[in-house]
């Protein structure tokens, strides 16, 4: 290929886009349109019509074709349909009366379903196992099994040797078959209660029958050891769970045996039951009844007692009513209410509306109260070390679950006969606080007033008056008492609390009342009670042991308390931030208190109050980075601080706005995304100045931008990031020519023309190595772009930042086998062709770009000529090197964007440029390369070009392109 002589073509832009224009096409709306919408109306069956016949109206004429879509359907929309048929079949369905056999079912299933609205146990049974703990020793008997074989009485009949048979099997038990084991920790003895969990399932699963039987009788005998009473109700959680085992597999035996020839209906009837099933249910049942201690056989038959159900609809009822009266035969109060608890626990997952039966059961349990005084009780105290108090909560988590079960979707009436109940019992404290927690707070809320004043008569020796008010705080804190009686309530409660001696204590009720404070009362009483907290948890740093329940307290105050100059102004506010004093406990309140403030702070703010505290809530956070600082973390606290910074705002006080970046800047130096949005803030603000003055600079706006600008350009150096260093100094650079100031502009890009050969060949994307080509291209791109409008310094030669880029990327270590470089060169060809016009295709106001300063001058239109065929001759050079068969897709590729950027920016009148056209079109189609569907449209949009004014010269050049084939 000859050297070439490069001239660009006049281009007139106006004109260009008049002709891009697409032609106003006028649309009567009368006529059918395919986006005219239609209608689509709900068909519904008729009588006297056929069946599948519907009525539909269209917003459409008739005159006018039909929908394709809905052609398909006929006329009618299947939804449509759907909805008719099911409306057919419900008419259709036989209706039962209320008294019918049907309708009862359904009733009775309804009666017997528990809600979602009840807590069922399994969310208790953690925080009954985390609460009642000990380091106490413990010891637990383990069975050991027995292989003895058992020789048949051939005289005794039939049934005379199954009762045999289940007393010797029973009675292997008390032989010596089993192991006492010692000095167990907690840990060790709920290791080795799953450890018989798991004994159980395998002896069943092996047809062991007898031995899970024994397993579950033996953990069972557990439940009447109280030597480590502290302990018994994480003891009671962890074997009930084995006993529900044993129920479970139970039933579903049972289960299995009704269902061998047909699958057995959900709400089956005794008739549906085989007697092969029935006759193993009740060998259960006798097997069970044949149990001598009291304790395990109680457990064990309301471990199954839903398998009444295969025998008798009536059964559970019977049997809930003897197993109540059974437990009165246990003598230690306690172990006799976890017995009823659990009592409850099958009869509400197996009868729930049977409430006659729990309301007998609780009322038995409230007999036994006068033994806790007993002298018994007493001695055991004294010999375990155990305060009354203490001992007192251990009956917590038994009472609550049988009130609960009582209380569940009750009456209110029943709340105010257990109130009286209370009152008979001179206000027993334990059965009070359990009433609060267990009945719905609105009933609770309602009677306040009452429940305060029984708490005032209780005995406070027994149960702690400060236990029974954080009760009643959980309830307030979910209902609404009467307005008139709400600031009593908390004077009253705050009274008791404010009293308690224990730092722990104090701060575990406080914590509850805290919300309701937040939700019915002014700053004024949140102040106060936050005063009261710090004045109880400054002394002996007691603050250190209750992080948790402070964040909890600082939590409520933000989920209430969303103004915050409202809050900020409060006199405690910071000075009990301030008693987070153990780092990461500190990072994570600021960080609650940023993401509250982001989300509710609707409005910009410029409060002098919010601005310091905030400042000072990101400053710990900042603070709290370090070299072991994770990158996520400092993502999460960068736009924490990046959305406090997006909300200040001084209006048309600019200098202050600068003022509060140059001080963020100092004070989050070590958070680089914050500081890249700084930079943007500052270049926004460069730019609402220019917006304000309407692009007209006074000598005191002037002098802003350019301070703008020195913000800019002396941060962007501390940034690590390359590409963030030179998109933003591109960035700034354009705010600077848009503001008028060029020697600033200049600096910028020049800085950024100058660290491009800092540029890694690889960055890590996402963890991942990725090449950086694609990024530098892009930047390059947009970097030539705004070259259009940079006027030369006058110090400098022509075209110094155009030469000064092109330098660099000639210089700069591309990757091997990359055409990277060449594509600049090509993406350089149409910027220098629009430098060359007359007027350019965009501008910036006030100021003058190379179009004035030179005026189309003959020299600058000579140096862009030879710059441009400099850029060509590197490019062909490049291609001749890519003749390898490796190489030809990349040479096509190549050729065809040369051949592109010729024809759209070159004056092919000169001979040797059309020439050059041609062989770079021919060049390009040369190995079949070249995708078919691309050559075509840019060929029509050449001959479309040819149409134009001025541009017939273009056919000649049309005529010599040929498309060639691929074989």
């Amino acid at each position: 290929m000859a050297a070439v002589q490069w001239r660009s073509r006049g281009r007139d832009y106006d004109a260009e886009l008049q002709r891009c224009r697409p032609e106003a096409t006028p649309v009567e709306f009368g006529d059918y349109h395919p986006l005219k919408p239609i209608m689509v109306t709900d068909t519904k069956t008729r009588r006297g019509t056929r069946k599948g016949s519907t009525s539909s109206s269209s917003s459409s004429s008739s005159s006018a074709p039909s929908d394709p879509l809905s052609s398909m359907l006929d006329g009618t929309d299947p939804l449509s349909m759907f909805a008719a048929a099911s409306a057919t079949e419900t008419s259709a369905m036989p209706h039962t009366s209320s008294t019918g056999e049907p309708g009862r079912k359904k009733r009775e299933k309804q009666d017997e379903a528990v809600g979602s609205d009840f807590e069922p146990w399994s969310s208790k049974r953690g925080e009954i196992l985390a609460r009642f703990t000990t380091t106490e020793k413990l010891s637990i008997n383990l069975f050991m099994g027995s292989d003895r074989g058992k020789a048949p009485n051939p005289g005794s009949s039939a049934v005379s040797e199954k009762v045999r048979t289940r007393l010797e099997e029973l009675d292997d038990l008390e032989e010596g078959s089993q192991r006492e084991l010692l000095n167990l920790s907690q840990q060790d003895y709920a290791n080795r209660i799953e450890e018989l969990n798991q004994s159980l399932k395998e002896a069943w699963a092996s047809d062991q029958k007898v031995k899970a039987l024994k397993i579950v009788i033996q953990c069972s005998k557990l439940l009447s050891d109280t030597s480590v009473i502290q302990f018994y109700p994480s003891k009671f959680v962890l074997i009930t769970d084995i006993l529900d085992t044993f129920g479970r597999l139970v039933y579903d035996r049972i289960w299995t045996m009704c269902s061998d020839t047909r699958p057995l209906p959900e709400c089956f009837t005794l008739d549906d039951v085989n007697d092969t099933a029935k006759e193993t249910c009740l060998n259960w049942f006798f097997k069970i009844a044949s149990i001598r201690e009291l304790l395990p056989r109680l457990y064990v038959e309301a471990a199954i007692l839903k398998c009444n159900h295969f025998l008798n609809r009536s059964g559970i009822q019977e049997t809930l009513l003897r197993l109540t009266a059974m437990i009165r035969g246990v003598g230690d109060p306690l172990v006799a209410a976890y017995a009823r608890a659990y009592l409850c626990r099958v009869g509400m997952e197996v009868a729930p509306h049977l409430k006659e039966c729990l309301n007998k059961n609780f009322f038995d349990l409230l007999t036994t109260f006068r033994q806790i005084s007993g002298d018994s009780i007493q001695k055991q105290l004294l010999v375990q070390r155990v305060e009354v108090p203490e001992y007192l909560t251990l009956y917590s988590p038994a009472i609550n679950w049988i009130l609960q079960c009582i209380a569940y979707r009750a009456a209110e009436s029943l709340l105010t006969e257990m109130m009286e109940r209370c009152k008979t019992l001179a206000n027993n404290a334990l059965l009070l606080n359990s009433v609060m927690r267990a009945f719905r707070p609105e009933f609770v809320a309602v009677r306040a007033i009452d429940f305060i004043s029984m708490i005032k008569d209780c005995d406070e020796s027994g149960f702690p008056k400060h236990l029974l008010f954080g009760s009643l705080g959980r309830s307030l804190a979910c209902a609404d008492p009467p307005e008139s009686e709400r600031l009593t309530i908390l004077n009253e409660a705050w009274k008791v609390i404010t009293k308690v001696r224990s730092s722990q204590d104090y701060i575990n009720c406080a914590e509850i009342w805290v919300e309701f404070t937040c939700r019915h009362f002014t700053k004024r009483e949140v102040n106060t009670v936050l005063a009261d907290i710090i004045k109880h948890m400054t002394p002996d740093r007691a603050f250190e042991d209750a992080y948790p329940q402070l964040q909890s307290v600082m939590g409520k105050i933000l989920t209430y308390s969303h103004d915050f100059s409202v809050l900020f102004s409060m006199e405690r506010f910071l000075p009990f931030l301030d008693m987070f004093q153990k780092d990461n406990v500190r990072v994570e309140v600021c960080k609650s208190i940023m993401e509250v403030f982001i989300k509710h702070q609707v409005e910009v703010t410029r409060d002098p109050v919010i601005l310091n505290a905030m400042l000072h809530i990101c400053k710990t956070m900042h603070d709290s980075v370090n070299a072991l600082t994770l990158e996520d973390e400092k993502r999460s606290l960068s736009l924490l601080i990046i959305g406090f910074i997006r909300m200040v705002s001084f209006g048309r006080d600019f200098e202050q706005q600068l003022s509060f970046c140059v001080e963020a800047r100092a004070t989050f130096c070590n958070l680089e995304p914050v500081l890249v949005q700084l930079i943007h803030t500052v270049n926004q603000l460069a730019m609402e100045t220019r917006r304000v003055m309407r692009g007209n600079h006074s000598r005191k706006t002037a002098a802003f931008v350019r301070a703008c600008a020195a913000y800019s350009f002396i941060t962007i150096p501390s940034l690590s990031s390359i590409f963030s260093r030179l998109s933003l100094y591109l960035l700034s650079g354009q705010a600077a020519l848009a503001n008028q100031c060029l020697s600033q502009a200049d600096a910028f890009l020049k800085a950024a023309v100058s660290i491009l050969p800092e540029v890694p060949r690889s960055i890590n994307v996402e963890g991942k190595l990725r090449s950086s080509e694609n990024f530098l291209l892009d930047f390059i791109n947009n970097f030539l772009a705004t070259l259009l409008v940079v006027p030369d310094h006058p110090e400098h030669g022509v075209l110094y930042l155009v030469r000064g880029l092109l330098n660099m990327v000639q210089d700069y270590t591309w990757e091997d086998n990359s055409d990277a470089k060449v594509h600049v060169y090509i993406s350089a060809l149409p910027l220098l062709a629009a430098m060359s016009q007359e007027t350019y295709l965009y501008s910036i106001p006030n100021m003058d770009s190379n179009e004035t300063l030179y005026g189309g001058d003959p020299k600058f239109l000579s140096e862009i000529n030879k710059l441009c065929e400099t850029l060509i001759g590197q490019i062909l050079d490049h291609l001749k090197t890519l003749t390898r068969d490796e190489s030809v897709r990349r040479q096509s590729a190549l050729a065809f964007s040369l051949c592109a950027a010729v024809l759209a920016h070159g004056d092919l009148r000169n001979n040797k440029l059309s020439q050059l056209t041609i062989n770079l079109w021919n060049l390009s189609h040369k190995h079949g390369h070249c995708e078919t569907r691309v050559s075509v449209q840019t060929l029509e949009h050449i001959k479309h070009q040819a149409q134009q004014p001025g541009m017939a010269h273009l056919l000649d050049t049309v005529q010599r392109l040929t498309l060639q084939s691929r074989t």
